[in-house]
Formats: C-alpha cells, sequence, structure tokens
C-alpha cells in the first residue's frame, strides 16, 4: 500500500533574511527642490517626517507637491515647514485641505534646539531638499544652509 502524504510539509522552514537592499527599496523619492541646490550651499542634512492630513498624502503620493521657495522655521520649540504647495487631491469633495498651509514637521526635541540655534546666531536657513516616502511614511529632507554670491553660482 502506498502512504499518504501529511499535509504538513517536512522541508525546513525557510530563514527570512532582512537585507539592507530589502530596506532601501521601500525608499521612493516623490519631487525634489533642484533650484535650492543652485541657490544655497548645503552644511548640514536633516530627515523629518511631515503631519498631514489624508488628502495631502495622497496628493504627495501622486506626485504634486512643489518645493519651490520652501523653508523651515523653528516657531514656539516646534519646526514647521512654510511655502510647501501640496495640490488638492482630485477625487476629493468638499474636505479638501489648504494647498499653501504650514505644515508640522516631526523632529527630536534636540534637533529643533540645535538647529534653531544654528540659524538665529550664523544667519543660516533652513530648505526643503526633497520629499520621499519611506515605508509608507512621507519624509522631507531639509538642509541646513548658507545662500550663495551671485558668483559663486556660476560654478554651480
Amino acid at each position: 500500500m502506498a502512504k499518504k502524504k501529511s499535509a504538513i510539509p517536512t522541508a525546513a522552514p525557510s530563514k527570512k533574511t532582512a537585507t539592507k537592499k530589502a530596506a532601501t527599496s521601500d525608499f521612493k523619492p516623490v519631487a525634489s527642490n533642484r533650484k535650492a541646490f543652485f541657490d544655497y550651499e548645503i552644511l548640514e542634512r536633516y530627515e523629518a517626517g511631515l503631519l498631514l492630513t489624508g488628502t495631502e498624502i495622497k496628493s504627495i503620493r501622486a506626485g504634486k507637491i512643489d518645493l519651490s521657495d520652501c523653508y523651515a522655521r523653528a516657531q514656539d520649540g516646534e519646526m514647521w515647514l512654510h511655502n510647501a504647495y501640496i495640490a488638492p487631491y482630485d477625487a476629493a469633495s468638499v474636505n479638501n485641505h489648504d494647498p499653501k498651509r504650514s505644515r508640522k514637521l516631526l523632529l527630536h526635541r534636540s534637533e529643533i534646539q540645535e538647529i534653531a540655534s544654528t540659524t538665529a546666531e550664523k544667519g543660516l536657513t533652513l530648505v526643503a531638499l526633497r520629499v520621499y516616502i519611506k515605508r509608507h511614511v512621507a519624509k522631507v529632507e531639509l538642509g541646513l544652509a548658507r545662500g550663495k554670491r551671485q558668483y559663486d553660482k556660476r560654478r554651480a
């Protein structure tokens, strides 16, 4: 007589290995501020989360965001992103968002204090360099920047 095969597999279970390649494949660039690299000398970079509404994240995932003339500023111990244009979501009805509103940035308190003191002392500014999706969360890369003179821009 032939033996019946059991429903339980007898092979050794496969091992799950987490690689850096798998982690970086979750990274999806959405928008970049190329003019910032031309107008400013980027001294230091920070990664911050964005506090968004539902229609804003849907527009960002569709790539409808403009970062030109976008900057961040510390106010009352919080970091805010100003002048970022996120287009209204087409499928939304009455509950759409304001495209030019200021958005809160999510940073550690120590990073906010460090950035606020540096921008106040040295006259630097914090510009948005790019927006991307990392592990299903919208992130913005900020650059601590010094403005270039007109003759410096020729070399950029």
